[in-house]
């Protein structure tokens, strides 16, 4: 029997779907999935209304705006939608600025013609909620065992990471930035990926949303390490936007700056997407530490055609 006909607009989800053994029942995307390869010769069902090339700045300005006008930063084809006939739809709630939300599917869904699919929002805060909505999406495309089994070998590998973190002997205290200007640091699941990699988060509890950060707080904490990681950035993206930290007369003074502990990762591909890459997000940020303890740790530099940690000078 074939198995249903899922359309994922979440990029996590996406991933979700693959690892549990459904990737060929994809019939549609959103036009930020783009993981694994093959993912991007589906259809696109959706588009932002943000024009590409703004800074992190414009980006927030712009965002006000269009939530102030009382209008949705994304769009969805509705008519594609309808025509691709999927029988799952995976979405998210937790955030209307990041991804297409239930609402933004409103005129898609409201006329439909047939039995309507099955809606599934996602809306993880934490590590376990990750894993729940694996199972929850296997539960929808019946993939129960094989979501399990995917959960399983997720928690092994994060938990190997844990006692390689715990055997380096140093804590480091780390600061996560989830976006720029203005300064906001990384809450929800990157505490606990920090804490599973062998450091200390700073600003952020397990499960609180990203809290937006004063530059005051900032300096006061002094971090040993500091991740940039903003949110829908690849590491490029990042490294264009430097000239905004370094402005500041606080940077300059931070103990991470001086010792050359700024490192810029893929929050796009790794850390911002709830699903399966989470592991490897705290491999990263081991490999990160392993690097401030051991200067011959080989951190940067290509994996595959994708960056993984770019060090900061």
């Amino acid at each position: 029997m074939a198995g249903p006909r899922i359309l994922s607009l979440l990029p996590s989800a996406t991933e979700i779907a693959v690892a549990v053994g459904r990737g060929e029942g994809l019939v549609g995307r959103s036009h930020e999935c783009d993981f694994p390869a093959f993912v991007e010769a589906l259809p696109v069902c959706t588009a932002t209304k943000l024009e590409k090339g703004l800074t992190s700045r414009q980006i927030e300005d712009r965002v006000q705006e269009i939530v102030r006008q009382g209008l949705s930063v994304y769009e969805v084809k509705a008519a594609l939608v309808r025509a691709l006939k999927p029988d799952v739809v995976l979405t998210q709630s937790q955030c209307a600025v990041c991804a297409v939300t239930p609402a933004d599917l409103e005129e898609a869904l409201c006329d439909w013609v047939g039995a309507p699919p099955t809606l599934l929002s996602l809306a993880p805060d934490n590590l376990d909620d990750v894993w729940a909505d694996l199972r929850r999406v296997g539960a929808a495309v019946d993939a129960a065992g094989e979501a399990e089994a995917a959960v399983g070998r997720l928690q092994a590998g994060l938990e190997a990471i844990r006692v390689r973190g715990a055997a380096r002997g140093w804590r480091p205290r780390v600061a996560a930035i989830e976006w720029i200007e203005p300064l906001m640091a990384a809450g929800n699941w990157v505490p606990e990926l920090i804490d599973a990699a062998g450091g200390e988060a700073l600003f952020a509890a397990p499960g609180q949303h990203s809290p937006w950060l004063e530059w005051d707080a900032l300096a006061a904490a002094d971090p040993d390490v500091i991740i940039l990681m903003p949110c829908g950035y690849r590491i490029g993206q990042t490294l264009a936007e430097m000239g905004a930290l370094r402005a500041r007369p606080e940077w300059r003074d931070l103990s991470a700056v001086r010792a050359g502990r700024v490192f810029a990762v893929d929050g796009h591909h790794y850390f911002n997407r709830p699903g399966p890459r989470l592991v490897e997000s705290a491999e990263i940020v081991a490999e990160i530490l392993d690097r401030c303890v051991d200067a011959r740790s080989l951190v940067a530099g290509p994996v595959g055609e994708r960056w993984r940690v770019a060090a900061v000078a």
